[in-house]
């Protein structure tokens, strides 16, 4: 879908990217394959992008899918205002409709936009022209990204397609971090599980109790303690093994 903006939109020509952008891009692109955290990925990205497009403030939202709600994950601004300001519905305000409808819009002042939801902010920020694009992952929008200027700008396709392109880039992070994360947590289900299972034959020979009881022996004792099942697990295959 194209750009939206009932302000109007960019009426530049087409330019080619320069070589001070197609360098930011690049060490983004470098961060991504780097040893750093999530969180100083997406950090390096607003503040790289905020630097190469002279922008006032550059901001990331991530979507929470349960609550159907974008939130700030990232930005370059010091700004108490901004950083505090509520999280957006999708559908809802500027970034919400970005990411509803899975396309990038530009507005020329959001001080005077009735879409903006935060025009008071923008106003005590110097905030005026905006350009919102998606963060995709397999056209399935995962967030926005967000680009203000201080002053009235119009943005050229040069812009949107390099905003386009570092938006692209943050998706890859998240969406790496997010299988990293993903595979994690299977691993330490399939160790907690198997040292449950361990434990329970253990309690079936010394103590005599069915796998049931095992089992609810395991659990009350986590409950008890406010230990992890796997901890008493653990202690229960351990002690066992001194016993020996």
């Amino acid at each position: 879908m194209g750009r939206r903006s009932r302000q109007g939109s960019s009426t530049s020509k087409p330019t080619q990217i320069s070589p001070q952008a197609l360098r930011a891009i690049s060490k983004i692109s470098q961060a991504l394959t780097s040893d750093l955290y999530l969180e100083d990925i997406l950090r390096l990205i607003v503040t790289v992008t905020a630097e190469v497009m002279n922008s006032k403030i550059c901001s990331l939202m991530l979507l929470d899918p349960e609550k159907n709600e974008l939130v700030v994950r990232a930005t370059q601004s010091i700004s108490p205002l901004y950083n505090t300001k509520p999280n957006i519905k999708v559908g809802i305000g500027i970034a919400g409709l970005v990411a509803k409808d899975n396309s990038p819009i530009i507005v020329n002042d959001v001080r005077k936009d009735p879409r903006y939801l935060n025009r008071e902010i923008a106003k005590q920020e110097n905030l005026c022209s905006l350009l919102s694009v998606p963060l995709r992952v397999k056209d399935k929008v995962i967030g926005v990204f967000n680009l203000y200027t201080s002053k009235l700008h119009k943005f050229s396709d040069a812009e949107v397609k390099i905003l386009t392109t570092v938006a692209n880039q943050a998706a890859i992070a998240i969406e790496h971090a997010r299988v990293i994360v993903e595979a994690q947590v299977i691993k330490e289900e399939l160790t907690t599980r198997k040292s449950v299972e361990r434990a329970k034959g253990i309690l079936m020979r010394q103590d005599g109790l069915s796998e049931e009881e095992a089992f609810h022996k395991i659990q009350k004792t986590s409950m008890d303690t406010r230990r992890s099942m796997r901890d008493i697990a653990e202690a229960i295959i351990l002690t066992s093994q001194i016993k020996k």
